[in-house]
């Protein structure tokens, strides 16, 4: 960050904007892995009537002003605003990720870390690179990441007799779109989407496949 602060605003939005496009190239490449495009259509339109609900998205911007208030006092309106976007940005990103998932789940069944070690070193040249151009907030990402991914070791524990290779596909198809969605909102900026809503989408997806296990 301290390194990011000389770059001049170009090469910041540059790398931002190089950035955006990866995640989007990336999110419709794990969107492709759907067996049942139609499913992924059910979890989202369910898992956004339960963000809305839940008000998530809010609740992570009230969070990161909340710890703006606390660790970056005497800053302008400009400088809070940039410590919200980076915290949400990247929380979302850093959790999204198949990586964060599987690597969590392998994890859980299995004790192996490979994948997570991998996915943190991804994430700690992808976080300098935010981190020059959205300031604090990306530090404070790490948060939300720690729980997301400590709780899906903790359950992966106690449903791994359950989980099956059709679930985590539609589940990463889903993580893809909602990628997609990140890279349009809030990366690329062209169009505010409130994806942080999304998110129950990313457990919706795994119970309809039982649903219809059950019913073939």
């Amino acid at each position: 960050m301290l390194l990011g602060n000389r770059l001049n605003d170009r090469l910041k939005n540059t790398v931002i904007a190089g950035l955006g496009l990866f995640t989007l190239a990336y999110g419709i490449s794990l969107f492709l892995k759907s067996g049942n495009s139609l499913i992924v259509l059910g979890s989202l339109l369910i898992g956004i009537l339960l963000g809305e609900w839940w008000r998530i998205e809010d609740g992570l911007s009230n969070l990161g002003a909340w710890l703006e208030s606390k660790f970056n006092r005497g800053s302008d309106h400009g400088s809070k605003s940039n410590f919200i976007t980076g915290f949400f940005t990247t929380s979302l990103l850093f959790c999204i990720g198949p990586m964060a998932i599987l690597g969590s789940i392998q994890n859980g069944v299995s004790g192996s870390y490979e994948t997570l070690a991998i996915k943190s070193v991804l994430d700690g040249f992808a976080a300098f690179a935010f981190g020059s151009s959205l300031g604090f907030g990306v530090l404070f990402s790490a948060l939300p990441v720690f729980i997301y991914q400590g709780g899906i070791t903790l359950l992966a524990v106690q449903v791994k007799t359950i989980a099956t290779d059709s679930m985590m596909n539609e589940l990463t198809a889903v993580g893809g779109v909602i990628l997609v969605g990140i890279a349009v909102s809030n990366l690329l900026e062209i169009k505010k989407i409130r994806t942080g809503n999304f998110l129950p989408a990313l457990l919706i997806a795994p119970i309809i496949v039982w649903i219809l296990s059950l019913i073939k």
